[in-house]
């Protein structure tokens, strides 16, 4: 999800209607009417959209500029800050080929590779579960259970909401993740 264009989920009510790029989701928005709630599937954030307009000014408006191809050396958003190590590791940097900060960006990468970060995919469970269900039966356990990371727990005490909140939370857990300590 992270190196790819982001996806978004609109619910009315307790309903998802879809999943998918800004623009799709956008206008399943603007054709289910009022009340819905658009979330980043990235951060389980609710988003606000402009749904003004015709099928095509809202898909025009929230379909990313297709990139240009471009000559020379491609721009790599290199930001330089400072990182503050203790000297056994900066001789370990040191010794690995292309030097520190070929080696810490291999590193960063092969982390990311592994998942998102627990702590993320948690908060963003929370900011779904708390926008969709905060008034739900057993929420505050339910809340308990996902912070604790016992999923049985959380699932069980979502088992009475309607099933596409609960798996649009669990979805935002993974589904290889059973983050039981």
């Amino acid at each position: 999800m992270m190196d790819s264009e982001p996806l978004y989920v609109v619910f009315q009510n307790a309903k998802r209607l879809a999943v998918g790029s800004l623009a799709e989701i956008a206008i399943a928005a603007r054709h289910a009417g009022d009340p819905v709630l658009i979330f980043n599937r990235s951060t389980g954030k609710v988003i606000d959209l402009d749904l003004r307009g015709d099928d095509e000014t809202i898909r025009a408006r929230y379909t990313p500029e297709p990139e240009t191809a471009r000559r020379g050396r491609p721009k790599l958003g290199v930001v330089a800050r400072e990182v503050t190590l203790l000297p056994r590791h900066w001789d370990w940097l040191a010794q690995q080929p292309g030097g520190a900060s070929v080696t810490l960006r291999k590193l960063i990468d092969a982390a990311r590779k592994d998942g998102p970060d627990l702590k993320a995919r948690t908060t963003a469970a929370y900011n779904v579960m708390f926008a969709l269900a905060g008034d739900h039966t057993g929420f505050e356990e339910a809340s308990r259970a996902l912070f604790a990371g016992d999923r049985a727990a959380l699932t069980a005490r979502m088992d009475d909401w309607p099933a596409d909140i609960s798996d649009e939370v669990i979805n935002y857990l993974g589904a290889d993740q059973s983050h039981s300590q």
